[in-house]
């Protein structure tokens, strides 16, 4: 489980995109970008991280954060006689804005292999919404899952996570 109230927690800001996720609070954004509160604390002093369009950014560049790898030896995380056991991750996401831009989650293997849970484009409310997506797949290769924000146009329009949180089968 991580609420960002301290750190990454191992999650990993990826080598090869354009920009990265940062660990801010709603009493650090200026007016107008982000959430109001963060969802663990639902206060101004709670942490989560956040992209945002910005000058600096171009329509379409991508910032990506990577989970510690899981590992598919877990006799709960993988296929087992042609049944699916799956674990899961529930997380809290905020998209709000007229040119906000896309948040994709995807498993990504060891060998690079990517198989894409969701992918939400364009204003999705001023509120934290909850998702639970399955991790489920083939093989038995170790995995990590990804979150990737692609930025929109607008300058005040972000997208913001929270309490990202494995399922104990994985």
């Amino acid at each position: 489980h991580c609420n960002f109230e301290f750190d990454l927690c191992g999650w990993k800001q990826d080598e090869n995109d354009d920009f990265d996720w940062h660990l801010r609070t709603s009493s650090t954004a200026k007016l107008g970008t982000g959430p109001a509160t963060d969802h663990t604390l639902q206060e101004p002093s709670g942490h989560y991280i956040f992209i945002k369009s910005s000058f600096f950014q171009l329509p379409g560049q991508k910032a990506r954060i990577s989970s510690p790898v899981l590992s598919r030896k877990n006799k709960s995380c993988k296929v087992c006689e042609g049944v699916v056991v799956a674990g899961m991750i529930i997380f809290y996401y905020h998209m709000y804005g007229a040119h906000i831009g896309s948040l994709i989650i995807y498993m990504r293997t060891t060998l690079k292999h990517e198989k894409t849970l969701l992918n939400l484009t364009g204003n999705q409310g001023n509120y934290w919404q909850r998702k639970a997506l399955t991790l489920s797949g083939d093989g038995d290769e170790d995995f990590q899952v990804v979150f990737e924000g692609i930025a929109g146009e607008g300058p005040k329009d972000g997208i913001a996570l929270d309490d990202l949180t494995f399922s104990r089968e994985c």
